[in-house]
């Protein structure tokens, strides 16, 4: 009876892990993290597998255990960072702001992508509370994307009401390292106060860059994001978080 249950239970997460991986495939994001959610599939089929034909008992116990402990460290490391990222997703900024940057994501030909959408209204918001605030949209041009993400990010704001005099273009940034560091050049006053405008999931690790660039008084403002998408972005934020540790 215990195994069958396992297996049940297993076979239903595999199911439900491929079925969402689909959906995230199906909302065109521009990354082909959705084929973390296969693999995530797959690791419940063997999971399932291992409880039926009681593979996972046939292990010599110190492997057991050793893999037990890796399991509780990961559980751990993952909560903790979900923690942190969390913590940002409320992130407000303050008034008055010089500067705003938007940082980039997917644009197709005709609109942004609905996680840019997001970021664009949010800027929308800020600059008509604040109008003397430079609004800087940074991305530049990927292999699937029609023109720099700069450009329709500055064509959208400006079909929604924003000055074109008072939007600068950054078109050369292919990650959110470059988007802080290339929109820092563009800035022409000295010691000027700025907000990112990211994606709620995003301004966690975005601020950590934006003070290892020197911004050291950077403020995050958190736009919605897609409800459908958090768990995956949440999950690729995961990852996203553990490579620039490993990397700083």
């Amino acid at each position: 009876m215990g195994k069958r249950v396992a297996l049940g239970v297993c076979m239903l997460a595999a199911l439900a892990s491929a079925a969402y991986g689909v959906h995230v495939w199906a909302a065109h994001s521009g990354t082909s993290f959705w084929m973390m959610w296969i693999a995530i599939a797959c690791v419940f089929v063997a999971a399932g597998l291992a409880a039926w034909f009681g593979w996972w008992k046939a292990l010599p116990k110190v492997v057991r255990r050793m893999c037990a402990v890796v399991a509780c460290i990961a559980l751990i490391s993952f909560g903790t960072i979900e923690g942190f990222v969390a913590s940002g997703m409320r992130a407000a900024g303050e008034p008055g702001l010089d500067y705003a940057i938007v940082l980039g994501a997917q644009v197709h030909k005709t609109r942004p992508s609905l996680v840019l959408k997001y970021r664009l209204d949010k800027a929308i918001d800020y600059l008509e509370s604040n109008p003397n605030t430079i609004c800087i949209v940074s991305g530049g041009k990927g292999a699937n994307e029609p023109f720099p993400e700069a450009q329709g990010m500055a064509e959208y704001l400006e079909r929604h009401g924003v000055a074109a005099s008072r939007i600068i273009r950054e078109s050369k940034s292919e990650d959110t390292r470059q988007n802080i560091a290339n929109s820092r050049k563009l800035m022409t006053k000295r010691n000027a106060s700025v907000g990112i405008i990211t994606s709620d999931f995003h301004v966690f690790r975005a601020m950590q860059i934006a003070r290892d660039q020197g911004l050291a008084n950077a403020r995050g403002i958190a736009s919605g994001s897609p409800g459908d998408m958090l768990v995956n972005n949440m999950l690729r934020e995961f990852f996203a978080e553990l490579k620039y540790l490993v990397k700083r």
